[in-house]
């Protein structure tokens, strides 16, 4: 793919769509191009998404729901029904296969964690820290969800119908987050790459300390954190908002271009470096 000679330049840098190279410690190689067409990880399942199985997690732990999830992707299942989880907690986590995955109900903390691929849908609502560490694939919630919802996501969708409570999208490194309702206080802090896309009101320090990536809100904002500022929404941003509402249901309370576009002011870059005084100044 051919480079921009300046990327900043390029109207979807302000989306948060950058093209270099992340290095360091957790960049580890987790693919090998010689053990699949596709990237797969080696302990991949080959699933038929015609195939259903369902589960009853009605007298089942956590633990034994999640293994037999396996077994069943094992046995080449690609659409799994699981039934009455009842909000256990840490359902659906670590799945890093392509599958379809319906929740009949439920789930409690930490829900659909660790996920790389799966198409995850759940009919009710979920508890603390859903789908946090995500990295790829789709995970929609039909009604409200708990508080950091999404942290440290780095890749795919990651849907709330409903409102969501606190710190949503805390230390979010990537993909996409979309609220269909509210969202709490400190929602976008520490963010790093991304886009959140809040349908409804957001609470008070939106955004803080936020060192890139972009937040969208449709309601009122209680109040910007530290180094959160105001943007303008562009022609790119407009037809990409517009396509990524429609594909779950969702519209914008009164059109994507009138969405408040929330970016960062960039002044915490550098924070280390700056003098007493200026640090002062900046929070």
């Amino acid at each position: 793919m051919a480079q921009l000679k300046d990327d900043s330049a390029h109207k979807s840098y302000e989306m948060g769509l950058h093209t270099e190279q992340l290095t360091g410690r957790s960049q580890q190689r987790f693919f090998s191009a010689e053990e699949s067409d596709n990237f797969t990880y080696p302990q991949a399942f080959v699933v038929d998404f015609d195939k259903t199985a369902e589960i009853d997690a009605a007298e089942l732990e956590g633990p034994a729901v999640n293994l037999r999830i396996r077994e069943l992707m094992g046995e080449g299942y690609g659409h799994i029904v699981v039934k009455n989880p009842l909000a256990k907690h840490s359902l659906g986590v670590g799945i890093l296969n392509r599958l379809k995955l319906d929740f009949e109900g439920s789930l409690g903390y930490f829900g659909c964690g660790l996920v790389d691929g799966p198409n995850i849908r759940i009919s009710g609502r979920v508890g603390w820290s859903c789908a946090e560490n995500m990295m790829a694939g789709t995970i929609v919630i039909e009604k409200n969800a708990g508080s950091t919802f999404g942290a440290a996501i780095r890749g795919g969708d990651l849907i709330c119908k409903g409102d969501v409570g606190s710190r949503t999208g805390i230390d979010q490194k990537g993909g996409t987050i979309i609220v269909g309702g509210r969202t709490g206080a400190f929602s976008g802090f520490m963010m790093q790459r991304g886009r959140m896309i809040i349908l409804g009101d957001a609470g008070i320090n939106l955004g803080d300390s936020m060192y890139d990536g972009t937040i969208y809100v449709g309601g009122k904002i209680a109040g910007l954190g530290v180094d959160a500022v105001p943007g303008e929404i562009n022609d790119v941003e407009a037809a990409w908002l517009e396509k990524k509402l429609a594909t779950f249901g969702l519209e914008a309370p009164s059109g994507v271009k009138n969405l408040q576009k929330i970016v960062s002011g960039k002044q915490l870059w550098n924070y280390d470096n700056l003098e007493p005084a200026e640090k002062k100044i900046v929070l």
